[in-house]
């Protein structure tokens, strides 16, 4: 669906053959206007899908230009980070930022969409739940250019940014085979959402492409957010709990592949309650590059993601499409993570190289 433009009181007059004050009157519930005149107002409004302005005012007094940005968890680093690079590019052109938070809530999102209309944003950038697209539709159908971000829903057909998640997971599959994995366990967030799917594939075709099997339990869900309705942060203690259950099969994997580095945390605990060492016993890859994440013993192989340019493409994305309007062709665009090899996927130093602490 191609975005639109915004409608305005002078639409509806014209197409009414009314005056703009009437017009006016008649949606703000003011007196001296007819009944009759009042509902062919309304149902046109509801047809156009026109929304108040209720920041004109203020924009007409030369207030601060305004985008809106709808994150999902902003406890997630990843989008902490992101928020940043959005807020910096954003800044720069003389844009403030309006955050809506949706906690993964369609509900909220939904509101939260409503928002950013009656606020007259200049555009949105927006994570989306990824259940309905209607809020979204909405915003675009009425001339609010938007960029999703992260997160796609192809049927709108609007402007994409976001890391290449498949090739994340390909990357550290494949590293990981390369140093003599054979079975490979994912462990990730269970969520219905695209960002996960396409790291499952980039597994897949890595295992596929290096002639290995995946057989059925080689993907484990880890339930992150199911104890509370609030999005929260990402609990190790969640993926602690199945990595024992995982620790307790008969064989167990080479490497592990976990969906973010909090998830480590867990697995690293599990491994040392069960005597195992990594990378000697199990490698593990961790997804996201935390600032905890080099500092972990033994130091962890992880994805290192484009936070900040991505948050500064998608301003870029946006910013062309206010300036010029919507492309026949919505662009698209995936920018690729790095991987950062450490410890917790290279060969353990032979003890005969280690030397006490006390140097004797």
């Amino acid at each position: 669906m191609a975005q639109g433009r915004r409608h305005t009181l002078r639409d509806i007059a014209e197409t009414l053959n009314l005056s703009v004050n009437t017009v006016s009157r008649a949606l703000s519930g003011k007196d001296g206007i007819g009944d009759r005149t009042r509902a062919l107002v309304r149902a046109e409004a509801e047809r156009v899908g026109y929304v108040p302005n209720t920041l004109a005012r203020s924009l007409v007094l030369g207030s601060a230009m305004t985008l809106g940005l709808v994150i999902t968890n902003p406890s997630n680093p990843f989008y902490a980070q992101l928020i940043s690079g959005i807020e910096l590019r954003a800044r720069a052109h003389g844009y403030s930022l309006l955050l809506v938070v949706t906690d993964e809530s369609e509900e909220i999102e939904a509101r939260g969409a409503e928002s950013l209309l009656r606020s007259s944003v200049s555009g949105a950038i927006v994570v989306p739940v990824q259940g309905r697209a209607d809020p979204w539709r909405r915003l675009g159908g009425v001339g609010v250019p938007t960029v999703l971000l992260n997160r796609d829903l192809p049927e709108l057909g609007y402007p994409f940014v976001g890391t290449d998640n498949e090739l994340g997971a390909y990357q550290a599959t494949a590293h990981a085979i390369a140093r003599g994995a054979r079975s490979i366990v994912v462990l990730e967030e269970d969520l219905p959402i695209t960002t996960i799917a396409n790291r499952i594939a980039g597994f897949r075709r890595a295992m596929t492409e290096a002639g290995l099997p995946v057989p059925r339990g080689s993907v484990i869900s880890v339930p992150t957010r199911r104890l509370e309705e609030a999005a929260l942060p990402w609990q190790p203690e969640q993926a602690y709990r199945v990595a024992r259950r995982l620790l307790r099969r008969g064989t167990l994997p080479d490497a592990v592949v976990v969906g973010n580095d909090y998830f480590a945390l867990g697995l690293y605990r599990a491994l040392h309650e069960h005597g195992l060492k990594v990378p000697a016993d199990m490698m593990v890859i961790g997804f996201g590059d935390y600032p905890f994440s080099e500092f972990l013993q033994p130091s962890l192989t992880t994805v290192r993601l484009p936070a900040l340019e991505v948050g500064s493409t998608a301003v870029d994305l946006l910013l062309e499409q206010i300036a010029d309007g919507p492309a026949e062709e919505p662009r698209r665009q995936l920018i690729a993570p790095t991987l950062v090899t450490r410890d917790s996927t290279r060969p353990p130093i032979p003890e005969s190289r280690t030397r006490p602490l006390d140097g004797h």
